[in-house]
């Protein structure tokens, strides 16, 4: 299986990804500001879904909005 980032970069275990694009964090107020760097991204079953922490916060994110830095 293969997982890209939003350029069609390959995606691996341990990468740093930055955040494209201001995110929403669904059941809360808070926002996923753009630019953010997102350390140590763990793949998932589906290739367009990352598992990260972001602000010591565990979440998923869609590959869609994530770049490889």
């Amino acid at each position: 299986m293969e997982v890209k980032d939003t350029n069609g970069t390959l995606l691996q275990d341990g990468d740093t990804v930055t955040v494209i694009k201001d995110l929403k964090v669904k059941g809360s107020s808070a926002v996923i500001k753009r630019g953010t760097v997102v350390k140590n991204i763990r793949l998932t079953d589906d290739p367009a879904e990352i598992d990260c922490r972001v602000n010591k916060v565990a979440m998923v994110l869609r590959t869609e909005f994530v770049k490889k830095a």
